[in-house]
């Protein structure tokens, strides 16, 4: 199933122990998990569902439910997100201890969303609405992705851009960026065949040149004295440990001491999750400031031309509709409403949660649900 090389380097890596363990889970079921959006949701609406131990907003799930069929997953209630991601989240609360009202933040890489709505809700938690948080995703098809999660998530502090790492200039505009770089994807193997079919030994170190470019030119809008969050979803030394260490002497940071970071194990200047000692999937993170002290300048949403997606959102009167007609609405259907539904535009809800605009004419009601978010499997 696995390349002998990658094996050799996974031994290389995290040691012959760790790998036989990381080998053996990688044949196994992966487990399912979600983080509430807590601006939405307080209680897991899933029946068993376990507490990760790492996010106060994170579940196991007993079983993979149909989440296409759920009203709430539309509503942005919660994001169905890998539980090993969720330890970045847990990195960046630890960082922001230090930070003031007001703060300055970038994802870098942010396409689907998972991590940029993490951030958003430890942001919100923590500072009410005195945050920016640009999500930048450069890929274009990837890119219509994380701003679709970024509506829904419905946080109007969160800007979204699609530009090349190089095209965001020279001004220190950020007081942390996150940096989850596209990489040679190891950590994803059990999910994700094709990372399987993809990977050659030349790839890890690919990946790690590809990563100190992008690095390289996004480092001058980070601040002095600001933090740096790297991650990846792989095992290999060549785009972790490696290039944590050419931030610190190429780039010019110090790595940060992390604390609570149980069961992710220490590998050179950050930490693993290894599945087999997780339930979860691969991810590497560190924690780095960079040298000096300095103050950012300028407003990331102005200067980059970002799209406020939750700012866009129209608010209507609100109708409330039950599961079956929520599920029809969603697929894009027409839709008859109850009869004392104010006549007009519309927000229809589920839950007490918005789930788009409809206009009611009374004898019937046009479906204005969005036809590219709409459900395409039978209901």
């Amino acid at each position: 199933m696995f390349r002998e090389e990658f094996i050799s380097l996974l031994e290389e890596s995290v040691g012959p122990e760790r790998a036989g363990i990381v080998l053996k889970a990688l044949r196994e079921e992966p487990s399912v998990s979600v983080r509430l959006n807590p601006s939405k949701l307080r209680q897991c609406p899933f029946p068993g569902a376990e507490p990760v131990p790492w996010s106060p907003w994170g579940y196991y799930l007993k079983e993979r439910p149909i989440f296409t069929l759920d009203p709430l997953f539309h509503a942005g209630c919660y994001y169905v997100q890998e539980s090993s991601a969720m330890m970045v989240g847990h990195v960046f609360r630890q960082v922001l201890e230090g930070m003031e009202p007001g703060i300055s933040v970038m994802d870098l890489c942010a396409a689907p969303g998972g991590k940029t709505t993490d951030l958003a809700a430890s942001l919100r938690e923590r500072f009410g609405s005195s945050f920016t948080l640009l999500a930048n995703e450069v890929m274009r098809n990837r890119y219509t992705v994380l701003r679709d999660n970024v509506r829904i998530w419905a946080d109007d502090r969160i800007g979204t851009v699609s530009r090349d790492p190089s095209s965001f200039g020279s001004q220190p505009v950020f007081d942390i960026v996150l940096a989850d770089v596209p990489c040679s994807g190891e950590g994803m193997f059990r999910k994700d065949p094709t990372a399987v079919e993809d990977w050659n030994p030349q790839l890890p170190e690919f990946c790690a040149a590809r990563t100190k470019r992008i690095l390289s030119a996004i480092w001058p809008t980070l601040r002095e004295g600001g933090i740096l969050i790297y991650s990846t979803c792989t095992f290999n030394h060549f785009e972790n440990a490696d290039t944590v260490r050419w931030i610190e002497d190429s780039l010019g940071a110090d790595v940060l001491p992390l604390s609570d970071m149980a069961p992710a194990v220490p590998l050179g200047d950050g930490y693993a999750m290894l599945p087999g000692l997780v339930p979860g999937e691969g991810q590497y993170v560190a924690a780095l400031r960079k040298h000096g002290d300095g103050i950012c300048s300028g407003n990331p949403f102005l200067l980059f031309k970002a799209e406020v997606p939750a700012a866009d959102a129209p608010s209507y009167p609100p109708v409330e509709v039950d599961r079956e007609t929520a599920l029809h609405y969603l697929h894009g259907d027409a839709l008859k409403l109850p009869s004392d539904a104010p006549a007009g535009l519309v927000t229809i809800c589920f839950e007490g949660q918005a789930l788009g605009p409809a206009k009611n004419i009374g004898s019937r009601c046009n479906n204005l649900y969005p036809k590219s978010n709409r459900i395409k499997m039978n209901i």
